[in-house]
Order: structure tokens, then C-alpha cells, then sequence
């Protein structure tokens, strides 16, 4: 298994802080680290500060020197595609070839009502998330002169410069061309799988148990075949909550410590029905969760963090988890 840390800085994280959380997951062995893309706080009190996701990872870029580092999801409505294409690839080159760029259809209203982005309905959105993912994709991949003509957005005679560069992994055009990893995410709809089956390096499913994972994965391999797509190459992973300690008393402890960070108050049955779809508990059972969403098809966990300012859990997983499953 494969692991990110997925943050949600919208909680009120300084940029001091990302980068602390960033250099703590770096040096636990972290593959990657994930953040969301949100200008409006949220869950908890909706008037913390926060930080543009982009901004940000330009200045983690530089201070790392490892980890990966990406949005899960930039949400179509936030940036036209030839203006995200450009902010990514610049980003990326900043540093080394370590970006992964996800997007999606966006979904909180109330923060493009404050911030004054459109927010069109659904069917919309998705016509756009897949507009933004051919022109994207193109701008980065496709040669000199490449055009595009959709319902939401044209380009006409496209000439991106600089190009992506290269880094471990990376997609390749026909003609060799490098570009950073695309993911779709989201909660597993038949139109998101078919989105992710045509345009997607990985689809990430989130909010969803091993058993409904099954179930969404198997929609992605019916998506692929309808496409002529062999399932095979596209990546599946998980984005799923994590609260683990060293001890009973620790997992306790933080379970406290997250019922503040969301400002809620909930009680035994509120983390018994997220045990059922979260990383929670001991090491032991944390290990067992995860052995979960292997069988069920992930090849990639993205550990969300509600408490990310507790570093001590972030060393815990990287010892217990990424160092040993």
C-alpha cells in the first residue's frame, strides 16, 4: 500500500504550519502530501483564516525537497483550465517534477456565493470538469497548434511554454512528452467513474467504506470497458479518515481533540460509524483497516487528517503505517 497525508488547511492553517506538517511527513516517509483546494473554513467554525492551495504548494515546493505534493480537488469553477494548466506546470517545475494535480466538479455553494464564483448545477459542473481535463491534459501533452473547441471553453492554436518536466512516474504523451499525474475524485457516481475512466491517470474515491468500494471500483471497470480502456491502467485510491494512537488512552485523547478541532459534539456512535470508513484506532487496528481497502482494490490511501496539528500522529503513521504495510 501506498500512502498520502491529505490535509484540509482551510481549518485555519498558517502557511508556517502547512510547512511544518509538509517537512514532518516528508521526513516520516510519506510519499506524497494532499491538500484541499478551499477558500471558506470548514468543518468547524466558518470564519478561520485560509490560504490559496496553489500559493501554498508553490512555496512547499521550495522548501521540500522529497515529498510529492497536490490538490485533492481543484474544483473547476475556481480557475479557467489554461490558467490552472500554467499555475500547475510552473508550480511543478519550481519543484522538480513532484506535483499531482486533482480535480473535480466543486460542491460547497456557500464559498463561491461569498467569493463570487458561478456555481452552475451539477450536470454543469461535470461538463465542465471534463472540458477542463481535455484541455488541460492537451495544453501539457498535445503538439504545437493543438486546438479545442467544447460548449464551455476553446483553444485555439495552442503554444505552452514551458512544458511540464519530467519526475518519477510521470504519464507520456505518444511523443514522449512528460506531464504531472491527473486524478479524478469524488464519491464514486457513475458519471464521475466514466469522467475518470476517460481522462484520469487514478480516480480517488472518498467518504466510502471497503465494501462500497468494491461496488465503486467495479463501476470504474465497467467505465473503462465502455471506453475501450483496459481497467488496468488507471490507479484506484481512497481518501479516508485517519485518527490513530500509540494506545487506547491516546486514541481517546484524540478523539477528543478531533470532536474540538470540528467544533462538534457527538458520541459513541458517532465514531463507531466512522470506524466503519475511517484509519482509526490502535496501530493494530489501524493495519487492519487499511488490509481492508487493499483487498477491496486501493493501491493508494490518503490518510485525511482532521487534527493536523497534532505532528506526533503524523511520526506515529509514518512508523506504524507507511514504514510498515
Amino acid at each position: 500500500m501506498r500512502f498520502a497525508l491529505m490535509i484540509e488547511p482551510q481549518q485555519g492553517l498558517t502557511y508556517a504550519e502547512q510547512l511544518e506538517i509538509a517537512r514532518r511527513a516528508e521526513a516520516s516517509g510519506f510519499e506524497i502530501l494532499f491538500r484541499f483546494d478551499h477558500y471558506e473554513s470548514f468543518p468547524g467554525p466558518d470564519d478561520n483564516p485560509t490560504t490559496d492551495a496553489w500559493a501554498v504548494l508553490a512555496g512547499l515546493a521550495r522548501e521540500t525537497s522529497r515529498i510529492g505534493l497536490g490538490t485533492l480537488v481543484s474544483p473547476v469553477t475556481f480557475r479557467l483550465p489554461g490558467n490552472l494548466a500554467k499555475i500547475v506546470a510552473t508550480v511543478d517545475e519550481m519543484s522538480g517534477g513532484r506535483i499531482e494535480l486533482g480535480m473535480g466538479a466543486g460542491w460547497n455553494d456557500s464559498e463561491h456565493r461569498r467569493y463570487g464564483f458561478a456555481f452552475p448545477p451539477i450536470d454543469e459542473r461535470a461538463d465542465m470538469l471534463e472540458e477542463q481535463l481535455e484541455i488541460v491534459r492537451g495544453l501539457w501533452s498535445e503538439p504545437d497548434g493543438w486546438s479545442f473547441r467544447g460548449r464551455h471553453y476553446a483553444v485555439d492554436g495552442a503554444l505552452f511554454r514551458a512544458r511540464p518536466v519530467d519526475g518519477p512516474g510521470r504519464p507520456r504523451s505518444a511523443a514522449g512528452q512528460p506531464r504531472p499525474r491527473l486524478i479524478v475524485g469524488g464519491s464514486g457516481t457513475r458519471r464521475s467513474t466514466r469522467i475518470a475512466a476517460r481522462w484520469a491517470d487514478e480516480f480517488n474515491l472518498s467518504s466510502s467504506s471497503p465494501e462500497q468500494a468494491v461496488e465503486k471500483y467495479a463501476w470504474l471497470d465497467e467505465a473503462c470497458e465502455a471506453a475501450g480502456r483496459d481497467p488496468g491502467t488507471i490507479a484506484r485510491s481512497a481518501m479516508v479518515g485517519v485518527l490513530v494512537g500509540a494506545n487506547p488512552d491516546e486514541v481517546r485523547r484524540r478523539e477528543k481533540d478531533l470532536l474540538a478541532a470540528l467544533d462538534v459534539e457527538a458520541g459513541d456512535d458517532w465514531f463507531a460509524e466512522r470506524r466503519r470508513r475511517w484509519i482509526m484506532g490502535t496501530p493494530d487496528e489501524a493495519r487492519a483497516s487499511v488490509q481492508r481497502y487493499a483487498e477491496a482494490g486501493a493501491g493508494r490511501i490518503m490518510l485525511q487528517d482532521f487534527v493536523p496539528r497534532d505532528l506526533d500522529m503524523i511520526e506515529l503513521l509514518g512508523r506504524e503505517l507507511v514504514g510498515r504495510v
